[in-house]
């Protein structure tokens, strides 16, 4: 299994980087596929930098997938997410590409399906199933009641989007802002200010 990679990006688009890990003349090229927040990230990283990538292999008959993610959080939720029956690894990143791990934990928690069923591949017996698998299985950080619910991240976003927004910088403008910024109109409002408008 291979956990972790560390080396330089050496190309990305919408769905994977390639991780060049060794030298820059003898390296091997890895393809990681991974949330669009990773990606936007993997945009900024100058090609001499060194990233790390937490990462999880899927293994098919036809082929080896490896997922990545900046952070073990990400990565471990995205297992939870695997290991519940008819959800896939696409799937899984369709969710984490929502809003953040700790937002999602929250709607598991409080049993918030609504919102889970805007991810391509997320029926309401999809979302009804994840709830039920994973409520419980985060501790106190899934149960806090206070900041962002699910529903005001992806009101938000939605917004943002329909203002003409690609979801990326939406996502991104979002993530920023701090969680005392609760409701979906002072979000807006406030990523609009980051994204400069």
């Amino acid at each position: 299994m291979i956990g972790q990679l560390k080396g330089k990006i050496t190309y990305y688009n919408e769905k994977f980087s390639i991780l060049n890990v060794g030298s820059d003349t003898g390296g091997v090229g890895y393809k990681v596929y991974a949330t669009v927040e990773t990606l936007g990230k993997a945009a900024n990283i100058s090609k001499s930098e060194t990233v790390t990538f937490w990462t999880h292999l899927v293994v098919r008959e036809d082929a080896l997938d490896l997922y990545g993610f900046l952070t073990k959080e990400d990565m471990d939720f995205f297992e939870l997410l695997i290991s519940i029956s008819g959800i896939g690894p696409k799937t899984a990143l369709g969710i984490l590409n929502v809003t953040t791990v700790s937002i999602l934990k929250r709607a598991v928690s409080s049993g918030d399906t609504s919102h889970l069923t805007k991810v391509s591949g997320i029926g309401k017996k999809n979302a009804d199933k994840i709830v039920l698998e994973l409520k419980g299985k985060f501790g106190a950080d899934g149960n806090e009641q206070d900041g962002t619910t699910l529903k005001e991240e992806i009101d938000a976003l939605e917004a943002l989007k329909s203002l003409g927004f690609e979801h990326k910088a939406a996502r991104e403008a979002l993530k920023d802002l701090p969680g005392e910024i609760t409701s979906t109109s002072d979000r807006v409002k406030a990523a609009l200010k980051v994204l400069g408008k």
